[in-house]
């Protein structure tokens, strides 16, 4: 499979502008400046604006603890021009339209696709780390939101990521294998995915994940493309891989918690509207990957 192109979370029309959140006072300087926008995060809803359900940068900014410097625009969109200040904030009692991010993110622009994936992801990871994890304390935050610190013991932490590999598998016959979790509806499938272990390189994850979820055994992983997925706090690292060559297609075996169902499929059978199959969001990575395959690519 040739390299994913761009992928809806993976957009971005901003700078981050890391440099400046170290600078002492920043953060209230940005919160002083008329020109700031705010984008408002509701767990993993965001405030949008229109029918077209377009991300809605306010101009309105309430005092609050929870607010952090996503950093600037490098756009002129939507009467925003570029060098804007964009913060986040966490407004849970706002009078405004939600939307869930990973329903939206396909329509939305670079800019605001980027904007809102960071504003979930780094506000997720606040509302989880108020206490130290070495002594229990409760942390303050600096760096303009990037950062919080213990003031008992002084240790410094900073939002985490946690990488997982998601697979196409596919066989001589230039079939794809899916998988049905136990947690969607009838008739759901998609691609076989899991978290990359501690002291464990991609590649190795790609080959432990698939045999673990459906006793496949498959070689030659190769990286398609990333996205990250704020839901909480995970990259999506694409990779296709195909079956060993000595092992029988028909032989596969999901692990009955996790993978309840296992199918090969031709073009042709998800192809067929009728089938009654359904296939991951338009938001997602694993979406991406599948239409790729599907086009010969």
């Amino acid at each position: 499979m040739t390299a994913l192109g761009s992928l809806p979370l993976s957009r971005t029309a901003f700078d981050r502008d890391g440099n400046a959140r170290t600078k002492p006072g920043f953060l209230d300087s940005v919160r002083t400046d008329e020109r700031t926008r705010v984008v408002l995060v509701h767990g993993r809803d965001v405030a949008v604006d229109g029918e077209n359900l377009d991300l809605r940068l306010c101009s309105e900014l309430e005092s609050t603890e929870q607010m952090v410097y996503l950093g600037t625009t490098m756009v002129d969109e939507n009467g925003i021009v570029e060098g804007t200040p964009v913060v986040a904030v966490r407004a849970d009692d706002a009078d405004v339209t939600w939307a869930p991010l990973r329903q939206i993110a396909a329509n939305l622009s670079n800019r605001d696709a980027g904007l809102a994936a960071g504003s979930v992801a780094v506000l997720g990871w606040h509302e989880a780390s108020g206490f130290c994890s070495r002594c229990g304390s409760a942390t303050v935050v600096e760096h303009a939101g990037w950062m919080r610190r213990c003031p008992s013991c002084d240790a410094e932490h900073f939002p985490r990521t946690d990488p997982a590999v998601i697979v196409c598998v596919t066989d001589a016959d230039d079939r794809i294998l899916l998988g049905s979790n136990s947690a969607w509806e009838a008739g759901r499938y998609s691609l076989f995915a899991g978290f990359v272990e501690a002291g464990e390189s991609l590649e190795a994850a790609v080959i432990r994940e698939v045999y673990e979820e459906v006793g496949v055994r498959v070689t030659n992983p190769r990286y398609l493309g990333s996205q990250p997925w704020p839901f909480p706090r995970s990259l999506m690292l694409g990779y296709s891989a195909q079956i060993e060559s000595d092992q029988d297609a028909g032989d596969t075996t999901p692990d009955g918690d996790e993978i309840l169902e296992v199918r090969w499929f031709t073009r042709a059978e998800l192809n067929d509207e009728a089938s009654g199959v359904l296939l991951p969001g338009r938001s997602s990575i694993a979406h991406a990957i599948i239409e790729q395959w599907l086009v010969g690519e």
